[in-house]
């Protein structure tokens, strides 16, 4: 199963892909925007999930303390 990050990422790549091979300048455009849009989702998702992780351990290392 993939990620929520993978699957943004490999819509990055199909849209950079995809105005790579654009002929039309405005088509091209509306690709990149695309790509852009994809990536900073890749980029928030990875933010909330590395943000997420430390907040885990946190709660593990309170935890163990109050033990």
């Amino acid at each position: 199963m993939t990620t929520e990050i993978e699957l943004f990422r490999a819509r990055a790549d199909e849209a950079g892909t995809a105005a790579a091979r654009s002929d039309l300048d405005n088509v091209r455009e509306r690709h990149l925007r695309s790509q852009a849009a994809w990536e900073a989702m890749a980029v928030r998702a990875e933010r909330v999930a590395t943000q997420r992780a430390l907040n885990e351990a946190e709660k593990e290392a309170r935890a163990l303390i109050s033990a």
